[in-house]
Formats: structure tokens, sequence, C-alpha cells
């Protein structure tokens, strides 16, 4: 009975908007998970060691668990900052560009307003001159999000140069994509829906539509009027290769961004992304092209990160 409750604790939650109820269902999920990689460890050591040992592997095992629910709750709710170094040979009124990043929030039930607050602390503390956005800042529905009132908080997130952020998956997944871009708009976050902004009158910032999205535009489309000895910033949610960094560096498109992935935000999940994806996470750079992939500010499903850790990315554009 315990068991089936534990089990279909995420469904009520998530029915019932409760984030103690969904909490409590994902950190079973991580158990039983974890369990079919444990368990047949300490099957092996049991008939190795006979009954002698199993004092030692059942308390062996606990603390696998602690270890795993510590650093894991340690590494989600304690985000670092990430940078990068980026040189672009294009024509641009400034020598350099400060760009605070941040991907994932999933603000809802269980990410909300003290997560957001040491969001606004980084960007206080960076002092960025752009921050952006790639997609996911909400967890499916804005509701929770309305309801605690978190855009007070999202409000404190400005730069000089602006806000800028485009949608992904799991802001179309609630059919909430239009209420969530006119609430982030009434808050000074400029979303860009397959949209095109210059900033400066030097810099193309580019905002795709999420892979979701069947009737997104093509790179192509979008920066087909532009000036190509601008320089080119772009944001689509999901790093989708090979077919998309291609046909983003051979659009002319010097800096991609995205997010999605979270490095797999749970070993052995890490392993299983960097498989799925020419970049998972971090930087690649292919001839004068970048792509920049972040694991995160927030998390999806269990409030758990191992292996990976909630982040900002801070990059540093030079330009000559």
């Amino acid at each position: 009975m315990v068991i089936l409750v534990l089990s279909l604790s995420i469904f009520v939650g998530y029915s019932t908007s409760s984030a103690v109820l969904q909490t409590i269902g994902y950190y079973w999920l991580t158990l039983t998970g974890y369990g079919l990689i444990l368990l047949p460890i300490a099957i092996l050591l049991f008939f190795l060691f006979k009954k002698k040992g199993i004092r030692v592997i059942g308390f062996g095992v606990l603390f696998v668990y602690i270890l795993i629910f510590g650093f894991g709750t340690f590494y989600a709710w304690n985000p670092v900052e990430r940078t990068y170094e980026v040189s672009m040979n294009k024509n641009s009124d400034r020598d350099h560009l400060k760009i605070l990043m941040a991907s994932d929030f999933h603000l809802g039930s269980i990410v909300g307003e003290n997560h957001l607050k040491k969001l606004a602390h980084l960007v206080e503390e960076t002092r960025p001159d752009i921050v952006l956005i790639p997609g996911d800042l909400i967890d499916d529905h804005i509701e929770p999000f309305l309801k605690e009132n978190m855009g007070q908080t999202m409000m404190k997130i400005k730069a000089p140069l602006g806000v800028y952020a485009t949608l992904g998956n799991h802001d179309y997944y609630g059919s909430d994509d239009e209420k969530i871009v006119e609430e982030m708009e009434k808050l000074g976050i400029e979303v860009l829906t397959d949209e095109v902004t210059l900033i400066e009158n030097g810099i193309y910032i580019i905002g795709r539509n999420d892979d979701t999205d069947d009737n997104r535009a093509g790179i192509n489309e979008l920066v087909a009027t532009l000036d190509q000895s601008k320089p080119m910033i772009m944001l689509d949610h999901q790093p989708n290769e090979p077919n998309e960094l291609d046909a983003a560096m051979e659009s002319g498109v010097d800096l991609l961004l995205s997010g999605h992935t979270h490095r797999g935000q749970m070993f052995p999940g890490n392993l299983i992304t960097n498989m799925l994806y020419e970049n998972d996470y971090g930087l690649l750079k292919k001839g004068d092209f970048y792509s920049i992939v972040s694991s995160g500010f927030g998390t999806w499903g269990p409030p758990l990160r191992l292996g990976t850790r909630s982040e900002v990315v801070v990059i540093n554009v030079e330009f000559k």
C-alpha cells in the first residue's frame, strides 16, 4: 500500500499542483531508479561475502543513497557561474560584450521564488551587458508562476542592453506559450518568437521558436535579410544536431546559445546526452562558429543533480 501511494504521488501532485507530493514522488522515483543499479551490485557482494557481510552491504547501500540525495540536493539548489571566452571577426561599435546566459528555469511548483532570487542576485553581482534566456522559463503551466507572484523577482533581472528570451519545449507543453510571452514582456523580458532584434545598431539577437513548434521558421529564413558583416547571436532551445548546428554555422550565425539537455541532470544521464547531441554541454567551436549549451539554472523532475550542477553562463565576447 505504501509503495502504491509513493508511486502515485507524482500524478496526484501534478493534478493538485502540490510541490510536496511532486517532490516525494520524484524522490521515490530516484530511489527506485538507482536501486536498479545498486541492487545487482549488492546481490553480487552478498554472494561473495555470504551472510557475514550483509550488514556492511546494507549500510553501504544506505550510505550511497545519503550521498546521492545529499550531493544531489546541494548541486541542484546552489548554482555556479561558468565562464567562456568567444572571439568574433565581425564589425561592432564595441570591443567587448558581456553576456549572462541562463536557461531551463522550469519555474513552477518545485523551482520557485527562492531559486529565482538567486538568479536575480547573480545578475546583479555579475553586471552583464545583456541577459539571454534560451527557453524553458516555465515548467509546463504558468499558473504557479502567477500564483506565487514570481514576476516581482523576475522584474529584477535587468541589464543595460536588455533581457531577451525564447521559448523551450516545456513552455509549449501546457499550451500557455502565448500567456508566457505576454507575462514576460510585462516584466521587461522581450521574448523573440522567430524574430530578430538589432541592439546598439550593430549586433543581431535572433530568437527561434522551439523545435516543438512545427511551424517555426528555418534558420535561413530568419537571417536572409540580415547584414552578414554584423555579429549574429542566436537563441535556440534545443541544440539538435547535426543539421541545426551546421545550418546555423553555414547561415553566418556566430554564436548559438542553447539549453534543454540539462547535461542529463542525474548520472548516468550525462552519458546518454553526450551520445545524443554533438554538443550536449559547454562550448563547441567549429571554425568561426561557437555553440554553447548550458546544463540549466533549474531542474526538471526531481530537484536533484548528480554529475551536473545548476549554473549561469557568463560569455565574454571580443570583437575583432
